[in-house]
Formats: structure tokens, C-alpha cells, sequence
């Protein structure tokens, strides 16, 4: 009797992601984005303040159609599949949407502090379209086979150039914080005072916990440019994805990966661009190509230096936020439940 003494290559087993059906679910909400744009502009609610050049009914009916073409796309995603028109309609879509959630950030940190948004029309169609970008990226890749016996890496840092973005980051921050802490000081930066700044402040609505704080000394945006840094250190160390000792009761266990990828993913959406394109207007400002107005400032030289610095710190925080996030996301995409304690 012969003896087979060939070993048997590891089966590898396919399965399609859980959210394979999530079409419908993008559809309903393409459908609910679609009408509520169509009130909208039958209203004449404005929903699109940072666009000047859409009136309140354009905003609505730009909105109406983005939601029509992604529920045409998703039925046909339904029927036939994804085919790659599709795929590329999808992510046409979800791009639009990404720009229409533009502000989202913005309208979480003024509720954070006990402040109203501008306009609520505003905030809903910001988080409407940041619910509608996802779920499109959602289903143009729900069709992609998932590896079961995949190799698990373990948990590790984020390669050197990533960590160094992520320095550059921290590193953008700095003169911005300092300019705000001056002011919360009660010191003067480009010719305004700190309590100049806290009457500027209390006139636009400032709620009282902001108040208080800059009354203690402390700017709240500083403190969340501080939350911004930790974050952004978290997606490209280790500890960002295992809870390291000195956190109590959690220490050794798995971070959830959306507890530092969604704060990330809408920090880059919206500050990335919004510093970027503050970074071509400062530009062109600066060329006298366009003019800057000085608002609460006494002089247009005076915006100026404070718009190049907080457009610097938004720009190359936010994309070194992109560059992070996506380096945690492909690293923790098997990274096992539970870890021993680091």
C-alpha cells in the first residue's frame, strides 16, 4: 500500500461582504435626500451658505438631483448589478455628496459647546449628505470577495512617511494654537486684543460654556486642535489600536475601528478642503488679484496674516488626517478582536 505524502494547500474560502444589500438601503436614502431637497426648493431654504452663487432654490434643486441620480444608479445597481458604469456612477455620486456634507465638522463643533448652527436646513443636508457619501462607497465595493483565511497582521505603526505627515500636521498647528491662546490671554495678535476678540465673540452668539472657557484662559478651539493632534497620532501609532496601559478597565482590548476612522474621515472631508482652497484665496489675496475684506479685523492686512495661518494649520492637518486614515484603515482591516495588554 502506497502512502500519499502530499500535504493539501490551505482551502481559501470567498464570501462577499456583510453589507451585500446595502443598495436598498442607499436607495431609500437617495430617495429621502431627493424629496427633501425638492421641500427645499419649494421652500426657497437656502442650503448652501459657502456657495454664494446658488440662490436658495438652486441649492435645493442641485440637491434634488443629486438624490435623483443616485436612486436611478442604485435601482439599476439593484437590477443588473455592478456593472463598471455603474461602480463609476456611484462613486460620481458619492463624491458629490462628500462636497454637499462640506461644514458637517463645523456644525458638530457648535453643538459640542452649546451653540446653534447657522441653519438647520444647513446641518440636516450636511449630515443627510455625509450619511448618503458613505453608504455609495458602501455599495460600489459591496461586491468585492473578502478573504476569509487571510494572514492577520498585528497591530503596527504607520510606515515613516505617513508618521512624518503626521508630524507635519502637529507641526501646522502650533501657530495657531499660539495665536489663540494669546487672545484667550487677553494679549493682542494682528492689531486685536483678547477682550476685543471675546466682545467679537459674545456678539456672534458665542454659547456660554465658549465664554467660560475663554474667561479661564482657554479657547475652545485650541482644545480641539489639541483632540485634532491626538487623533491624528492615534491613526499612525500602535496604541491607536489597542488601548495602551494607561487607559483604565480597556487597556489590552481592540479599539473599535470606527471610533478614531469616523471623526477622521469627516475631519478630513471637511478641513482638507476648506484649508486648501482658504490657502488659494489667501494667495490670490495676497497677489491683490482679489480682496480681502476685514470684518472684525481693523485692517485687510490684519485678516490676511490670520487667515494664511489658520488656512495653513486646516490645510496640512486635514490632509495629513487623509493620509493617516487611510493608512489605519488598511492596517486594522484584520487585526484580530482582542489583543494581549501592550
Amino acid at each position: 500500500m502506497t502512502t500519499d505524502l502530499r500535504t493539501k494547500e490551505p482551502r481559501r474560502t470567498w464570501g462577499r461582504q456583510p453589507w451585500r444589500r446595502v443598495d436598498w438601503t442607499a436607495l431609500l436614502w437617495a430617495m429621502v435626500y431627493a424629496g427633501f431637497g425638492l421641500v427645499c426648493a419649494l421652500n426657497g431654504t437656502h442650503l448652501f451658505h459657502q456657495v454664494g452663487i446658488l440662490g436658495p432654490s438652486a441649492s435645493g434643486w442641485a440637491v434634488t438631483a443629486v438624490g435623483t441620480l443616485a436612486a436611478l444608479t442604485c435601482a439599476a445597481v439593484s437590477r443588473y448589478g455592478l456593472r463598471p458604469a455603474l461602480r463609476a456612477l456611484l462613486w460620481t455620486v458619492c463624491g458629490l455628496a462628500g462636497l454637499a456634507a462640506f461644514g458637517l465638522l463645523m456644525d458638530v463643533i457648535t453643538l459640542m459647546f452649546g451653540q446653534g448652527v447657522d441653519s438647520w436646513a444647513c446641518a440636516a443636508n450636511h449630515a443627510l449628505a455625509a450619511a448618503g457619501a458613505l453608504l455609495l462607497a458602501v455599495t460600489a465595493r459591496s461586491d468585492r470577495p473578502l478573504l476569509v483565511a487571510a494572514a492577520v497582521p498585528a497591530r503596527s505603526a504607520a510606515p515613516r512617511l505617513v508618521q512624518f505627515a503626521a508630524c507635519a500636521g502637529t507641526v501646522a498647528f502650533l501657530p495657531y494654537a499660539a495665536m489663540k491662546q494669546i487672545w484667550a490671554f487677553g494679549g493682542t495678535f494682528a492689531g486685536i486684543s483678547g477682550a476685543e476678540m471675546r466682545a467679537i465673540s459674545k456678539r456672534n452668539g458665542a454659547s456660554g460654556i465658549w465664554l467660560t472657557l475663554e474667561s479661564w484662559g482657554l479657547d475652545a478651539t485650541m482644545l480641539l486642535a489639541a483632540l485634532g493632534v491626538f487623533l491624528l497620532w492615534g491613526l499612525v501609532r500602535p496604541w491607536g489600536q489597542v488601548f495602551p496601559r494607561w487607559t483604565p478597565f480597556l487597556h489590552g482590548r481592540r479599539v473599535p475601528r470606527r471610533l478614531p476612522l469616523a471623526p477622521a474621515l469627516i475631519g478630513a472631508a471637511t478641513l482638507a478642503p476648506y484649508g486648501v482652497f482658504g490657502l488659494g484665496y489667501a494667495t490670490l489675496a495676497t497677489m491683490d488679484v482679489v480682496t480681502i475684506r476685514s470684518g472684525d479685523f481693523h485692517s485687510p492686512q490684519d485678516a490676511l496674516l490670520v487667515t494664511w495661518i489658520g488656512m495653513a494649520a486646516f490645510a496640512v492637518y486635514g490632509c495629513a488626517l487623509t493620509v493617516a486614515a487611510r493608512s489605519y484603515w488598511v492596517r486594522t482591516r484584520h487585526l484580530p478582536a482582542d489583543t494581549d495588554s501592550v
